[in-house]
């Protein structure tokens, strides 16, 4: 895939969907909690999805990787596989 391909299908992606991003208060809040659960390794990762899943409102999260996902009572209920 070279780079004109790239930029169309980020365009395609742009059409449909929406980027969400935490302010930095956010995310040293969610690594801050994420730490205090003992969260450790690239489920922090996750957990910075989890932060945005929630400031989006998503009513569903898919993802492979349920056993990291539903550490997270917030969104616990919303994890779905695809």
């Amino acid at each position: 895939m070279d780079g004109n391909e790239v930029l169309l299908m980020i365009g395609d992606i742009l059409e449909k969907l929406s980027i969400v991003t935490l302010a930095a208060d956010e995310y040293v809040s969610t690594i801050h909690d994420a730490a205090r659960d003992g969260v450790t390794g690239a489920t922090i990762y996750d957990a910075l999805l989890a932060r945005c899943a929630i400031k989006a409102q998503a009513d569903v999260i898919y993802t492979w990787n349920l056993k990291h996902f539903q550490q997270f009572p917030e969104i616990r209920s919303r994890v779905r596989t695809p």
